[in-house]
């Protein structure tokens, strides 16, 4: 069977489905920026990358060598496409205007590499995307608030994830493809289309380490995971944890499950540790396009309004079955 290159699926996208040249363009940039990430995290200790900034992100974290030189290296070759009017990012304060000057059609959020605290001991990381479209008219440049738009209103999203092999997953809105760089012709070979999710589960991901500080619907619904056959679900579930959102994303398309990080009362007012706008959004639209479901335990987190550029929320993603159940506990308020 002939190989499929990424190039040659979005040319067939424009011709058989009418996907826009631009839109085409900028997926196209962000697959070829994330070859050379993916050179630069192989390259590790070797290229001297490892380690910490010295720096914070707005949210307070340490950021990692890799995060920084990852961000510069996005926002350099989404503004080279020419498609874009402003990048936002968590590893930036506030979303950065293209300096071309004139109306862009396209906004883009990302993470530029998620995983951070696995970077440092060699365990799978990813970059995440997504791209909405510029509400803006004229040439003016976007601010913060022109990124506030509701996961519905995404044009493309996915994310690359760098493992054994790395691989690009996204969706345009006709479902979830894969694709794997062929290291040998640095080329993305499609390796898997119209992924799908199975209703039920057998694995979940959570950090069990916080359950103290869980809220009642969640301890209800891990209880019962717990439990196995001897319980009311009457069956055995297995518990996976990687700390990055992209690798408890990808074990979800490529064989099932649930991955859930829930509010907790450590501190009230944040309803999640998850940002909205460049993780818990694309991340949902995918799982949506696979068959999937993905709510913030009371809603469908593609219908969120978001409020700011970095907001938080609660995720529960993955199987169908799965979670409508915990999200009907949460509606219920079950407790232990």
């Amino acid at each position: 069977m002939q190989e499929l290159t990424l190039e040659s699926w979005l040319e067939g996208e424009q011709r058989n489905y009418g996907l826009a040249a631009d839109l085409a363009l900028l997926v196209a940039g962000v697959a070829k920026v994330s070859r050379d990430i993916s050179r630069q995290v192989e390259c590790g200790a070797l290229a001297g990358v490892l380690g910490l900034h010295g720096t914070e992100n707005v949210q307070g974290e340490e950021q990692k060598e890799l995060d920084v030189i990852s961000n510069e290296m996005m926002l350099k070759a989404v503004f080279e496409t020419g498609v874009v009017a402003a990048a936002a990012s968590e590893e930036m304060d506030h979303a950065l205007a293209s300096p071309a000057g004139e109306r862009k059609p396209y906004l883009i959020c990302f993470d530029p590499l998620d995983g951070s605290s696995n970077i440092d001991i060699n365990v799978s990381i990813g970059t995440i995307f997504s791209v909405l479209p510029n509400p803006r008219e004229d040439a003016s440049a976007p601010e913060d608030a022109d990124f506030l738009q509701p996961g519905q209103r995404q044009l493309a999203a996915g994310y690359v994830i760098y493992g054994p092999q790395t691989q690009m997953v996204f969706t345009l809105g006709r479902g979830v493809v894969m694709f794997t760089l062929d290291p040998r012709s640095g080329s993305y070979i499609l390796t898997a289309s119209n992924v799908q999710v199975p209703e039920a589960a057998k694995e979940f991901a959570i950090n069990c380490s916080n359950m103290r500080h869980w809220e009642g619907p969640v301890k209800r619904y891990i209880a019962e995971l717990l439990e196995g056959t001897t319980g009311v679900r009457g069956k055995d579930f297995n518990m996976r944890w990687i700390a990055a959102m992209v690798a408890e994303v990808h074990r979800i398309l490529c064989r099932g499950g649930i991955f859930m990080y829930p509010r907790d009362a450590r501190d009230p007012s944040r309803p999640g540790k998850l940002r909205l706008m460049y993780e818990a959004n694309p991340m949902s639209w995918l799982m949506e396009q696979a068959g999937g479901r993905a709510t913030n335990g009371h809603e469908r987190i593609l219908g969120i309004k978001p409020e700011k550029l970095h907001q938080r929320v609660a995720v529960f993603l993955g199987a169908k079955e799965e979670v409508e159940r915990v999200t009907d506990y949460h509606a219920k308020n079950f407790t232990l």
